[in-house]
């Protein structure tokens, strides 16, 4: 067994790839089935219409008027 990753033949250096492959796969396939998607009904394309209230004017005195 080759302790060092300089010594190492080209079989080890496949393998170590082929660990990393798998891996790296296995930890996005876990981040996307763990992400929770709250918009089912939302796609990328739809944006929601957000409408601006009445206007508010604050005074010095701390009290709201709405005009």
């Amino acid at each position: 067994m080759n302790h060092s990753i300089h010594s190492a033949d080209r079989a080890t250096h496949l393998k170590i790839v082929v660990v990393a492959l798998v891996a790296g796969i296995a930890v996005a396939g876990f981040g996307i089935a763990a992400r929770t998607n709250a918009d089912y009904g939302q796609t990328a394309q739809s944006t929601q219409v957000i409408k601006a209230g009445k206007p508010v004017a604050i005074t010095n005195a701390g009290t709201s008027e709405i005009r």
